[in-house]
C-alpha cells in the first residue's frame, strides 16, 4: 500500500514538473499583448481650422514643410523639427490645447497643401521632410528638465535677439548670438517707400517734413531699435514695425524732400529670437549636425526623446 501511494506521488510531482514551464510559458504570451498596448502611446495635436486631431509626428511633417525651404540641408531640416516639435508640446501643453496654424505660433500644411505646393515635386520633397521627422522623432530641447520656448525665425541682422531685447524678459537659454552668415539669406535687407499721406495714414499722428530730421532712435545690443522718440510721441521698435508691416525692428527711417517720399530700410527677418533658419542652413552646408546647430541657437539645453507614455 506504501508503495503504490509513493509510487502515485512520484507520478504527481513529475507531472507538475513537466507542466510547469507551460504554465510560465502561457502566462508569458498572456502579458505581451497587454505590454505592447501599454506602450502604443501617441500624442495627438489639435490645429485649428483642421477637422481631426493628428498625430504629433505628422504635424511636425507639416509644420516643417510650412516653416523651412525643403531645398534645406538635412540637418537644418532636423533641427527645425527638434525645434518645431518642441514649441508644440510646449504650446500645447502636450496636445491638450489647440494651436493655431498662423505665424505667431507655427505654420502648418497639411498633405493637400503640400501636394498644390510641390505638385510635380511633391513624392520628393515629402521623403526628404519625412525622413528628417523620422530620424528625430520624439526629441525636445530641454532646460532644467522642462522644455523651453524653442523660439525661431527666417534670418537675423547678423546677430539674433535676447528675449530680454525682444519682452524684457531675461531668458537663460535665448541669448543673443552672432550668426553673421545670414547675410546671404535673400530676406536680409528690404527697403520700402511710402508717400507722405500714405505714411500718415499709417500713424496715430500726423508727420511734417520737418520731423524726419528731429525724430529719434534708440538701439539695443543685438542693434534693433528699441525704441522711436518724436518729440512727446515714443513708440517701442515692436510697435513700429506693426504699424508699418515691416519683416524686422532693424530699421532705419529717410525722408526725401526732392520726391516727397519716405524710405525705411531694414535688415533681418522676423523677430530674431532664437535659431535663425538661414544661419542653420548654413552651419549645417559646413557640416554641422542638427545637435551642433541647435546648442549654438539655445544655450544650455539638453536634446532629449520624450516618453509620451508618461504624458
Amino acid at each position: 500500500m506504501k508503495k503504490w501511494i509513493m509510487s502515485i506521488a512520484v507520478i504527481c510531482l513529475i507531472g507538475a514538473l513537466y507542466m510547469l514551464p507551460v504554465a510560465l510559458s502561457e502566462r508569458k504570451v498572456d502579458n505581451s499583448p497587454q505590454l505592447k498596448t501599454e506602450q502604443a502611446c501617441e500624442i495627438y495635436i489639435e490645429v485649428e481650422g483642421q477637422k481631426e486631431k493628428i498625430p504629433l509626428e505628422t504635424y511636425i511633417t507639416g509644420v516643417v514643410a510650412a516653416e523651412m525651404p525643403v531645398s534645406f540641408k538635412k540637418e537644418a531640416l532636423k533641427a527645425q523639427a527638434i525645434a518645431a516639435r518642441t514649441y508644440a508640446l510646449k504650446t500645447t501643453n502636450y496636445g491638450k490645447e489647440t494651436i493655431a496654424p498662423t505665424v505667431a505660433r507655427q505654420v502648418f500644411y497639411d498633405e493637400d497643401q503640400r501636394k498644390a505646393n510641390w505638385t510635380s515635386n511633391f513624392p520628393g520633397n515629402e521623403k526628404k521632410i519625412v525622413e528628417a521627422i523620422t530620424e528625430t522623432k520624439g526629441q525636445v530641447l530641454l532646460y532644467n528638465n522642462e522644455l523651453i520656448t524653442a523660439m525661431f525665425h527666417s534670418t537675423s541682422n547678423g546677430k539674433t535677439e535676447s528675449a530680454y531685447g525682444y519682452s524684457g524678459n531675461d531668458i537663460p537659454y535665448l541669448q543673443s548670438v552672432a550668426s553673421n552668415s545670414d547675410q546671404s539669406s535673400p530676406k536680409f535687407t528690404a527697403m520700402e517707400e511710402w508717400t507722405l499721406a500714405e505714411w500718415n495714414a499709417l500713424w496715430p499722428i500726423k508727420w511734417q517734413a520737418a520731423d524726419f530730421s528731429r525724430f529719434q532712435l534708440f538701439f539695443n545690443d543685438s542693434g534693433r531699435v528699441e525704441r522711436l522718440q518724436l518729440g512727446n510721441n515714443v513708440w517701442t521698435g515692436r510697435e513700429v514695425r506693426t504699424l508699418l508691416n515691416l519683416p524686422s525692428t532693424d530699421f532705419t527711417i529717410s525722408f526725401d524732400k526732392n520726391t516727397g517720399k519716405v524710405g525705411v530700410t531694414t535688415q533681418g527677418y522676423g523677430h530674431g529670437v532664437g535659431m535663425s533658419q538661414y544661419g542653420a542652413e548654413a552651419m549645417a552646408s559646413e557640416g554641422k549636425s542638427a545637435a551642433e546647430i541647435l546648442h549654438y541657437y539655445y544655450q544650455q539645453i539638453e536634446i532629449k526623446t520624450i516618453d509620451a507614455c508618461l504624458k
